[in-house]
């Protein structure tokens, strides 16, 4: 026979566990959840979204039954518009996702801010969602082109931003070069004002020579010391007398 009675403390401490689990698990999720939710938002807030929805959503003024119409082509601008800001953040997203899952594999962050990141890229993939929902009501198929449009625009305004940078930083470069241009002139100018003139010495070099050159040109002409002991030599003596 099965005893039922041995049968029962195991029985009710597996109860006792797996309830005990799943309210631990229970209570866990709803703290990580309402944790989640009061975890500041990892982007600011959207302006082009909230200026999109603005104008679909006019509502009338107090003398206005009707609220007024607003243009298709207004409406795609704007949706447009949402569209580039999103190509931003997803930008932003794909460059600090590396860098973070590094910095928390070191512990150098906290599991909050890694919360924060995760819910903005589940918060960006509602957002995509929502835009092609959004472009193919305004427009048929509308939404299979409108981020490739919209990332043209961004590209194009980092283009435009990176050329401007470049200008600034040659105009910058400019003036360093100029200034310092000048300042080389000025020492090289200093330096030559400074320099003593040399003109004055191979006069003074050159004297001495053409002095003893002068010297001996005269010996020579007036026949000097060497000329009078010949003359002295070959004087003839006179023969004596008887």
């Amino acid at each position: 026979m099965v005893d039922w009675v041995g049968l029962t403390i195991p029985l009710a401490y597996l109860s006792i566990l797996v309830g005990s689990l799943a309210t631990f698990s229970s209570l866990y999720r709803k703290r990580k959840v309402a944790k989640s939710i009061s975890l500041e938002p990892w982007f600011g807030q959207h302006l082009q979204r909230d200026i999109y929805l603005s104008l679909l959503h006019l509502e009338p003024e107090p003398s206005q039954e009707k609220s007024p119409a607003v243009p298709d082509s207004v409406l795609k601008a704007a949706l447009l518009q949402r569209a580039a800001e999103d190509i931003r953040r997803i930008l932003a997203v794909r460059t600090a996702k590396p860098a973070l899952a590094n910095l928390l594999a070191r512990g150098s962050v906290g599991d909050d801010l890694w919360q924060r990141f995760l819910r903005a890229e589940k918060e960006m993939e509602s957002e995509l969602r929502d835009v092609v929902e959004e472009a193919n009501g305004l427009s048929p198929n509308w939404g299979q082109s409108i981020f490739q449009s919209a990332n043209e625009m961004v590209q194009s305004e980092i283009t435009h931003r990176k050329i401007e940078e470049l200008q600034e930083q040659g105009k910058a470069d400019r003036a360093w070069w100029d200034q310092e241009r000048a300042s080389i002139q000025s020492k090289f100018m200093k330096e030559l004002d400074g320099t003593p003139s040399s003109t004055t010495t191979p006069n003074k070099l050159a004297t001495p020579g053409a002095d003893k050159s002068d010297e001996d040109a005269v010996l020579v002409e007036g026949g000097g010391p060497a000329a009078a002991g010949a003359k002295g030599g070959t004087k003839k003596r006179k023969p004596k007398k008887g």
